[in-house]
């Protein structure tokens, strides 16, 4: 007997964080799936690797409280949230080479007033830059945190009348941490999304969540395990090299000379590996060119091996002026002494061999903490395209979840979630294409009763 299209898996293709909501969703509504992930572990771009000696993640991620989606999903497949990550009120700090530090810090107080109370409290500002800042905030709030016509973060802030102390201070880092992508080429709409996300709603929006654990054990091992204790199967070091269309309808997906049959399929892998699964198709001509014109960012982070003594002192301290741009504590998982130096977006720094890169580095770190002893081990893990780039009008050409071919869907960061390339972004895009077709079996289903 052929089998339908509700008895037929749903095939997720990619086991990032978007392929692993998409799946876990599906599982979670008693469908059957199959997550198919080249790599031999899941995770995607957000895993946990070993270099060397070391198990660290595969750059430093940070969450938000914002991140409704990815806590929802961790609730709803019974992860603890208290158990994989501890969440603190947003403290910010950024070293300044012959200046004062900056210093952000929002109080316990409802939302959108921590915000106000954090830039008038705004250290290592004048009053006159924390005025500007509030006031700016303020006429955000008014618009709802939106723009109709896109334009860069720099023209934009240029605008509102922002000094340069003030966006070198604040608009600047927060801008290249949340985007990836510089003040001149950022897209306003996109930054403003975030900060109206983190600061317009609730105060515990803006709360940092740092993992208690690495990467691989916040969702995607609790996830796979979920998946195939529920309907589901995760395939890992299974690529995929052709997706099958007939009559404008998905068929399957091949890996080598195997064919698997599917009327349902979400392609939740990068952007451009997406592109090139899909450009062999008529179809799907429009598509391919909207994601043609998706560019990359990268992220390199330096670990830094110091004396098991080593402390930070807080969970993360920002540097401005130099090439590092944040130091990250990884005494918090246990690994005393290791520092993750984290530099987003591009620079001359893309340019430098590893020991240049770690030299300099150790160089910046020493500057601000000439107590430290000199690093015992370095290493360093380049992401070329961590993220896509955070554009102007970079949203007019995301591509829609929903494809021309009749079965076939989209997820990804890169998808049009109005959001940058976040954990939370990839998270949204998979759980929003597995719901259209929980949606669609649900009809289905429904349609069949009435028959009977």
């Amino acid at each position: 007997m052929k089998p339908t299209s509700e008895t037929r898996p749903v095939i997720v293709v990619g086991g990032g964080w978007a392929g692993i909501a998409a799946a876990t969703e599906l599982a979670r509504h008693d469908i059957p799936v199959i997550l198919l992930e080249s790599a031999k572990q899941s995770g995607g771009r957000a895993r946990s690797v070993n270099v060397d000696e070391l198990h660290v993640d595969n750059g430093q991620h940070m969450l938000l409280g914002a991140y409704e989606s990815t806590l929802d999903l961790l609730r709803k497949i019974g992860v603890n949230e208290n158990d994989v990550l501890q969440r603190k009120p947003l403290s910010l700090q950024w070293y300044r080479p012959g200046k004062k530090p900056v210093s952000l810090n929002t109080p316990n107080l409802p939302a959108p007033f921590h915000l106000a109370w954090a830039l008038l409290t705004l250290k290592g500002l004048s009053l006159r830059n924390r005025l500007s800042a509030l006031r700016f905030a303020r006429q955000l709030e008014k618009t709802g945190f939106t723009i109709d016509n896109d334009c860069s973060v720099a023209d934009f802030l240029a605008q509102h009348r922002q000094s340069p102390a003030l966006i070198h201070a604040l608009w600047e880092p927060l801008c290249i941490g949340a985007l990836n992508t510089h003040l001149h080429e950022a897209s306003a709409q996109i930054f403003l999304r975030t900060l109206g996300d983190s600061f317009s709603h609730a105060r515990s929006d803006s709360d940092l969540l740092l993992t208690r654990v690495n990467l691989g054990s916040v969702l995607p091992k609790p996830a796979m395990d979920y998946i195939e204790t529920h309907k589901g199967s995760v395939r890992l070091g299974q690529r995929v090299s052709t997706l099958c269309i007939e009559n404008g309808s998905i068929t399957g997906v091949t890996i080598d000379n195997t064919s698997i049959a599917a009327s349902e399929v979400i392609l939740a892998t990068p952007h451009t590996t997406a592109r090139r699964l899909l450009s062999p198709h008529g179809l799907l001509q429009e598509t391919c060119q909207q994601m043609a014109r998706l560019q990359d960012r990268p992220i390199c982070t330096v670990y830094l091996q110091f004396d098991k003594t080593v402390r930070l002192g807080r969970w993360l301290h920002g540097s401005l002026g130099t090439v590092s741009q944040w130091i990250f504590d990884r005494g918090l998982y246990g690994q005393q002494g290791l520092m993750a130096v984290v530099i987003s977006g591009d620079g001359e720094h893309l340019q430098w061999d590893n020991q240049k890169l770690c030299a300099q580095v150790a160089a910046e770190v020493a500057a601000q903490y000439p107590q430290w002893p000199t690093p015992r081990s370095q290493q360093v893990i380049r992401e070329k395209r961590a993220t896509f780039a955070s554009t102007v009008n970079v949203n007019q050409y995301r591509p829609n979840a929903e494809t021309a071919v009749q079965g076939l869907w989209l997820a990804g960061d890169y998808t049009n979630t109005l959001l940058p390339a976040t954990l939370e972004g990839a998270v949204r895009s998979g759980r929003y294409s597995a719901q259209q077709i929980i949606n669609a079996h649900q009809r289905q289903r429904r349609q069949q009763q009435e028959k009977t």
